[in-house]
């Protein structure tokens, strides 16, 4: 009888780890992405790297959109009312306050110039106000409050040509009145420029012209403006 061979021993399979896979820059890049948007907690798209064994360029291309917030920072202000908003000098309305206290500038003129800024038309400087108009603007509050003060046309007048004098309005006829723009302005930079250069085309090479000697004269803080385009001469009241 011819004996049975013996059995094989069965081949161990051998089941240590396999080594780790290099990885490449994209998928570091990967997570630092992650670790970032999970930090500052919004959403973050990140484009799949290129596929494996493909050259590319300039090293891993990666684009990242971070969404930062539902407000948009291009959006115009919350601002009261319905006829939008200018942008003042902060050193001007420090400057009317301290008028105001010392009683150098005085109600009517306050009043005359901030009713004539309020109405520029947005980006020209201009307020096409005739001196009767602004007189029954400002009276408007007769009707509700019996014992308000009134204000008089020849006051108006009066405290038009002291803001004329001061620099901060110049007239521009037809019933037009131009603000220095430089203290008040409804507009964006672009507009303003064009406003200071449609100035200069206007009057001549004096230094101390509107819009850049802002009174009134002879007080501590009086301004001098120094802008780079040529300097013009102020209008007589």
């Amino acid at each position: 009888m011819t004996p049975e061979p013996p059995a094989r021993a069965q081949r161990r399979h051998n089941h240590a780890a396999p080594a780790e896979v290099p990885r490449n820059g994209d998928d570091v890049l990967d997570d630092i992405v992650s670790l970032l948007a999970g930090h500052i907690g919004q959403a973050t798209n990140v484009a799949p790297p290129p596929a494996r064994g493909r050259a590319t360029r300039g090293g891993p291309k990666v684009q990242i959109n971070i969404d930062y917030g539902d407000t948009d920072p291009r959006s115009i202000h919350n601002m009261a009312g319905e006829i939008g908003y200018s942008i003042t000098s902060n050193w001007f309305a420090q400057w009317m306050a301290k008028l105001l206290i010392a009683g150098v500038l005085s109600r009517s003129q306050a009043g005359v110039f901030l009713y004539v800024a309020g109405g520029q038309k947005k980006g020209t400087g201009i307020a096409s106000y005739t001196q009767q108009q602004i007189t029954d603007g400002l009276n408007e509050l007769l009707d509700e409050l019996p014992r308000a003060k009134k204000i008089t046309r020849p006051t108006v007048n009066k405290a038009v040509k002291t803001l004329i004098e001061w620099g901060w309005l110049e007239s521009a006829g037809y019933g037009r009145i131009r603000l220095n723009v430089t203290l008040w302005f409804a507009g964006n930079s672009g507009e303003q420029k064009n406003v200071l250069e449609e100035i200069a085309s206007d009057h001549g090479d004096e230094p101390e012209a509107f819009p850049h000697k802002v009174g009134p004269k002879y007080l501590p803080g009086q301004q001098m403006l120094d802008f780079e385009e040529a300097p013009v001469r102020g209008a007589a009241g």
